[in-house]
């Protein structure tokens, strides 16, 4: 599951990276530099194209598919972990006693 929204969010991020680069600007023309423009920087542009309802769309989804992948990240548990791998490789093979020695006390040197 987390894989796939992984590989949607990649495609969705590819996707509206195309749309916004293939819209043209609102003072695109070169008039428009120079005050000849006849609309204003903020002013309404009319009626929304097919690219800037792409966007809208495109990035809602990115939204939805972020919050996702960032809640399924929190939730994951990851089973191996250093700590863990230490814990079990020391479960897993029993600790020995250490063997008591009979080799007999060597004397005190130089009285």
């Amino acid at each position: 599951m987390y894989t796939l929204i992984v590989i949607i969010h990649v495609f969705i991020c590819v996707l509206m990276i195309g749309a916004i680069l293939l819209q043209s600007g609102k003072g695109a023309e070169i008039g428009a530099s120079f005050g000849g423009s006849s609309q204003t920087v903020f002013g309404s542009r009319g009626p929304a194209n097919f690219l800037s309802k792409l966007t809208v769309v495109v990035a809602a989804i990115f939204m939805i598919t972020s919050f996702t992948l960032a809640i399924l990240a929190k939730q994951r548990t990851f089973e191996s972990t250093v700590i863990d791998l230490n814990t079990k490789g020391e479960s897993a093979s029993p600790a020995t006693p250490a063997q008591p020695t009979t080799e007999p006390n060597p004397a005190p040197a130089g009285k």
